[in-house]
């Protein structure tokens, strides 16, 4: 329950602030004083970005500090019953300097001559509140990935298997995909919401901005063939890497097992590691996002976000795979990269069941 509770506390501000931002472009649309609504927008993320901001660089200098001064952090330790918290970090610094780091290149992301010359490289309206708070926000994957390098995915792992030995071995499998589909379909509100719906579009209208339509036959049989297609490079690529030792680490692995593990034991388990992502993520990547960052960045967000994987070569295949889905968005729509990305998941979700792990995305 801890789990889905901080699912939905970390989006729903991040909806608010969107709807908020929609507000603001409402009124722009129609000639209308918008700034008090943008403004609340911005200011929302420049107090989130400003805590990050500050928590990233007191911790930073607090390590560098207890580093020096080894007495110090041992009675700290002590203090602490003996928990280490050096130990708790594989990469302390780098923990604190991404949260930091990145927090101010959020804020910098909101001042309007860097979003006028971002606009000369996709297709965003520099004086937008929608695509403001939106292109400030690329830096929360960068924050997210940097948080979860810097605890070490060794250490995640540890921590992961320590909540669900808590919870209880028969509750980890419903829990996970309650949290699961919680993520997905919030996920896929915050898109929503973020192309205007309830603001300034219909639902309609909303989901056919994201490119969320009915599927021809034809277009059905692309995502299911392209889906199935892209089992086998994947399953080749992961062998090249293994056999010549190139961007594997075992932690990835472990990692994955201990998030995702346990949908790989049931049928509902493997459509909902299928049906919960597609759902979500094509819906804000290659529905929202993607007309406005355009293929190539929106392709590397989607691999950025997928923490769990380090920089690896499971980066690179989750990347190699966002660019298909991006292709199938621009082609056809966007409910054709979610059978793609349904299909893709529920082959290695199967594969897995039947004994012959690889990976999942």
């Amino acid at each position: 329950m801890s789990q889905i509770m901080g699912v939905v506390v970390t989006f729903v501000p991040l909806i608010l602030i969107i709807f908020v931002a929609n507000i603001a472009q409402a009124r722009r649309e129609k000639d209308l004083p918008y700034g008090g609504f943008a403004a609340m927008a911005y200011l929302s993320m420049m107090i989130l970005y400003a805590g990050g901001f500050l928590a990233g660089l007191l911790f930073q200098l607090g390590v560098a500090t207890l580093r020096q001064q080894p007495e110090l952090a041992g009675q700290i330790t002590e203090a602490m019953g003996g928990i280490d918290l050096f130990g708790m970090f594989e990469s302390p610094m780098l923990f604190g300097a991404g949260l930091w780091v990145s927090s101010l290149i959020g804020l910098v992301l909101l001042l309007k001559p860097v979003r006028r010359f971002c606009a000369r490289f996709m297709p965003l309206d520099p004086e937008s509140p929608v695509h403001a708070i939106a292109l400030s926000w690329t830096m929360l994957v960068i924050i997210n990935l940097a948080m979860t390098l810097g605890v070490g995915l060794g250490n995640m792992t540890e921590m992961v298997a320590a909540t669900e030995e808590m919870e209880g071995a028969a509750d980890v499998s419903s829990m996970t995909m309650i949290t699961l589909w919680t993520q997905q379909i919030l996920t896929a509100l915050l898109a929503l919401v973020g192309v205007g719906w309830l603001t300034r579009l219909s639902w309609q209208g909303a989901l056919t901005r994201v490119g969320v339509v009915r599927p021809s036959m034809r277009q059905a049989i692309i995502g299911v063939a392209f889906g199935l297609a892209m089992v086998p490079v994947v399953v080749a690529l992961g062998a090249l890497a293994a056999q010549f030792n190139i961007g594997v680490d075992p932690d990835v692995d472990a990692l994955t097992e201990e998030l995702l593990g346990p949908l790989f034991t049931s049928a509902f388990g493997i459509l909902t590691l299928g049906l919960a992502a597609a759902l979500g993520e094509e819906t804000i990547f290659r529905g929202a996002v993607q007309p406005r960052f355009g293929i190539l960045v929106t392709a590397l967000l989607f691999a950025l976000l997928h923490s769990n994987y380090g920089i690896t070569i499971s980066t690179l295949i989750v990347f190699i795979l966002g660019l298909m889905l991006g292709y199938l968005r621009m082609r056809h729509n966007t409910t054709t990269a979610m059978i793609m990305h349904a299909v893709y998941n529920m082959s290695l979700g199967l594969i897995s069941l039947l004994g012959m792990s690889w990976m999942d995305v």
